[in-house]
């Protein structure tokens, strides 16, 4: 197969045009070509009047392909990518995975498939019953702190936009996209250079691979949480799951710790145990809104209302003088701001988009980056403390309704507080209070802010339109901590147990997160042998 590199495509190509461009790329008449398919593609807008796709095409041809690509600067020969599982053995005790979020989902698939009956340990509920007390909160502003966002069944990815373009470049990205397609995801997130599924089409392929993980012998618990464990000479022997306030005991080797970043009586259990962790910077900050018409606008120009392009993103970030990074982050094209609270009397916002990204307002996190130093203590969850008191604040300044604290930008950077929103309505629910953020975010984060909102105009015109709309808290970015693990994936402080994910402080998104379950899995596999 023969892959061809920065080809050109028309907004409105079609099979045709593709196979025509590879012919015109490789030199050759479109006869000679067999199959060609586009294995990546993305939006070239950085000249307005001629915004195009940008592709990597692969051929198959009728002819011999090595001579062909060699007269091709832009050819190589490639080979598909199949995933092969690592050889094992059975365990002697079935493998356990705390957390249903990414890394746990894919952890227990890869266990699944190698024969090894896993157990998958969820504190949430399953994904039908969680979407239900979603909902529930969202209208009526009536929190449930065991289902919520945060916790049950896909982790938080579930309730975002389901974006799944990263930066690590591990090959296993490849089979994280193909058993996401083979569950029900769109076949287009195997190409797009920022491929998403959206929240609506993510509930299903959720839903789908825990009933591939039942029916290869594992086994999934909800409403269960990991409470405790046992261990013998520093090695693991079981863990201690409490459900509905009953304490079971499962006997196991290898526990596999994707709890996420929002487990925080979880990090404090570990804590009590003496499992090695360290304090980690992070990022807080808020949730900006701008209309999405106007996104696109910046971005496509005169191509803006193209029926081809979807809703325009972006992606910003600048360094201020003061030493700290502002950034956006998880921009959602076309979605809403959500409530992600998973604690009593506290307001978190997160970003969510369905597949056809097609509501009115665009949305982002803008973060400032934080370090040890801002969290006041050396104690080891000193950050997450430090969340949970901006999370109040923030909590006190909407209404203590879980109504979100909001603010216009032109206000926010004039400090003056807001009494309505203008041409931007906030979406977050269950409800808003237009306020002054000040009010509730420490300074050395709102001056970052008002300093970011400036910089990031000069780089994308209108971002700091005076209407743009501020939601605070965005505090679940990252974890605050790190759970320390050795080369072999395991906790430096006990043998069999597996820290990873966003949780654990190893990865940064869904795509990243599953892949270090993978890893994990893998690495169970591997120590059979």
């Amino acid at each position: 197969m023969i892959r061809i590199n920065n080809v050109s495509l028309p907004l409105d190509y079609d099979e045709t045009t593709v196979k025509k461009c590879a012919a015109k790329a490789l030199k050759i008449n479109t006869g000679e070509i067999r199959y060609a398919s586009i294995y990546k593609r993305s939006v070239d807008a950085r000249k307005k009047s001629n915004v195009h796709f940008e592709a990597v095409i692969d051929v198959k041809l009728s002819c011999k392909e090595q001579p062909i690509a060699d007269r091709c600067s832009k050819a190589i020969i490639a080979e598909e990518y199949t995933y092969s599982l690592p050889e094992s053995k059975p365990l002697k005790k079935r493998p356990v995975i705390i957390g249903s979020g990414p890394c746990g989902m894919f952890a227990a698939l890869i266990l699944a498939q190698a024969g090894q009956n896993p157990i998958l340990i969820e504190r949430g509920r399953n994904v039908d019953q969680r979407t239900e007390d979603v909902s529930k909160f969202w209208l009526t502003g009536k929190l449930d702190t065991a289902s919520n966002v945060q916790f049950g069944e896909g982790g938080a990815g579930t309730f975002s936009d389901g974006k799944l373009n990263t930066g690590t470049k591990d090959i296993r990205t490849r089979k994280v996209l193909n058993e996401f397609v083979s569950h029900g995801a769109p076949k287009e997130i195997l190409y797009l250079a920022k491929p998403h599924i959206g929240t609506d089409m993510l509930k299903n392929t959720v839903r789908n691979m825990r009933s591939s993980i039942i029916a290869l012998g594992g086994e999934v618990l909800f409403e269960s949480t990991m409470t405790g464990f046992k261990n013998k000479n520093g090695k693991i022997t079981a863990v201690e799951i409490t459900h509905q306030g009953n304490v079971h005991t499962i006997d196991t080797d290898h526990v596999i710790l994707a709890i996420g970043h929002s487990a925080r009586d979880t990090f404090r259990m570990l804590s009590r145990h003496g499992i090695a962790m360290q304090q980690k910077p992070f990022s807080m900050g808020v949730r900006i809104e701008h209309l999405q018409e106007n996104i696109n606008r910046q971005q496509y120009g005169s191509f803006w209302n193209s029926q081809y392009l979807s809703a325009a993103d972006y992606k910003l970030a600048v360094h201020l003088k003061n030493g700290r990074g502002v950034y956006t982050f998880c921009m959602c094209p076309g979605g809403t701001v959500v409530a992600a609270a998973s604690e009593e009397r506290r307001v978190v916002t997160n970003g969510m988009s369905e597949f056809a990204r097609d509501k009115i307002n665009a949305n982002s996190a803008l973060l400032v980056g934080i370090t040890p130093n801002d969290f006041g203590s050396e104690d080891i969850l000193a950050g997450v403390e430090f969340q949970r008191i901006l999370e109040h604040q923030a909590f006190l300044a909407g209404g203590e309704n879980y109504h979100a604290p909001v603010q216009r930008v032109c206000d926010f950077l004039n400090g003056k507080k807001s009494t309505s929103p203008g041409s931007v309505i906030p979406s977050y629910k269950p409800g808003y209070e237009p306020t002054d953020l000040h009010l509730c975010l420490p300074d050395f984060i709102t001056d970052s802010l008002q300093q970011g909102l400036i910089l990031m105009d000069n780089r994308l015109n209108g971002f700091a339109d005076g209407d743009a709309i501020l939601t605070a808290v965005e505090s679940r970015s990252s974890s605050p901590v790190r759970i320390l693990r050795d080369e072999n994936m395991q906790s430096v402080s006990m043998s069999g147990l597996y820290p990873c994910g966003e949780g654990a402080g190893y990865a940064g998104g869904i795509m990243s997160a599953a892949v270090d379950g993978i890893k994990a899995a893998e690495m169970i596999l591997k120590l059979t042998m």
